[in-house]
């Protein structure tokens, strides 16, 4: 695809966007980002635009839209809150894609999730399957891009995982921790959005790291590299979620919520395909051990200071 217009990042200053801008920028190109967070502390505050969603206020989001070639579609939330929701989140969505197909847009790149569908009982499956239908019959050229876990130095769950071992004096396992999980390395995954970003084909593809673990060989990974043996204990999904809430009074964050461990147990973060990226989570780990798991990373935290850089 011709690479002249706008190349526009949602969350440019967070945490798998900043990585896209970031590739972007390095290839000469044009970049501007859509952002909830525009005073947040970034590199790129002097070489790219920062412009408000706008959801609510569809004009203006045309606007903002208006020039761009290439959208890279990485807004979402994590979880159900009283200040945020998966409804809304794909109420926004769906807000975004009308003004992209209204601006002239004329490729998305969009992050979902392996496993998605429409029948699925889980919110954040079944929330991003309903904008992959979107997206697919919006007449815009699409690349969907579907990671089951996204890692790097800003990432949430493999940090945390590091930090419950580090912390606790035994890691509860929910069941046997058989069901798995194919992270990809956030660099990885940004190589691949740029590459659809310039690709003109219509593409689906499972954005999968090149190792596959059972979270019960995940947890025993992470603690040998860092060099922190703990006892692992099998607990009901029931138990788990309560020791979470537990642990969330503490940090002041969701830890983990029933909808993440029902799709974790559910097997729905693995799939039978050959990896995108090359970077294995395990050579990450070793690389960068001795800080990982030190600190908390707190998903709430990031809402509510909006000035802070993802560290």
């Amino acid at each position: 695809m011709k690479n002249a217009g706008i190349h526009m990042v949602t969350g440019a200053f967070g945490f798998s966007g900043k990585y896209i801008a970031q590739n972007l920028l390095q290839k000469g190109l044009k970049v501007a980002t859509l952002t909830n967070s525009p005073n947040r502390q970034s590199d790129f505050h002097q070489t790219i635009d920062a412009l408000p969603f706008n959801f609510d206020q569809p004009d203006k989001l045309v606007e903002s839209l208006h020039g761009v070639e290439v959208l890279y579609n990485t807004y979402w939330v994590r979880f159900n809150h009283r200040t945020f929701t998966h409804n809304k989140a794909v109420e926004n969505t769906l807000k975004l894609f009308t003004a992209a197909k209204r601006a002239g847009v004329k490729k998305i790149v969009h992050t979902s999730i392996t496993n998605p569908s429409l029948d699925s009982e889980l919110e954040y499956f079944q929330g991003k399957a309903v904008l992959e239908e979107a997206l697919v019959n919006s007449g815009i050229n699409y690349s969907i891009l579907r990671p089951a876990v996204i890692f790097g130095h800003e990432d949430i769950l493999i940090n945390n995982i590091a930090w419950v071992l580090r912390t606790l004096p035994v890691f509860p396992i929910f069941g046997y921790g058989s069901y798995r999980l194919q992270p990809i390395y956030v660099r990885d995954f940004a190589d691949l959005a740029v590459q659809e970003g310039e690709n003109g084909q219509y593409t689906i593809i499972n954005a999968i790291g090149p190792e596959t673990f059972t979270y019960r060989e995940l947890v025993e990974k992470i603690g040998d590299i860092i060099g922190v043996n703990r006892p692992l204990i099998t607990v009901s999904p029931t138990f788990g979620y309560l020791a979470g809430a537990v642990i969330s009074k503490f940090v002041k964050d969701i830890v983990v919520t029933r909808e993440e461990i029902a799709g974790l147990m559910a097997d729905l973060l693995c799939v039978e395909d050959n990896p995108t990226g090359t970077t294995a989570l395990t050579a990450w780990v070793r690389k960068n051990k001795e800080l990982l798991g030190k600190k908390y990373t707190s998903e709430l935290a990031r809402r509510i200071d909006r000035s802070r850089a993802y560290a």
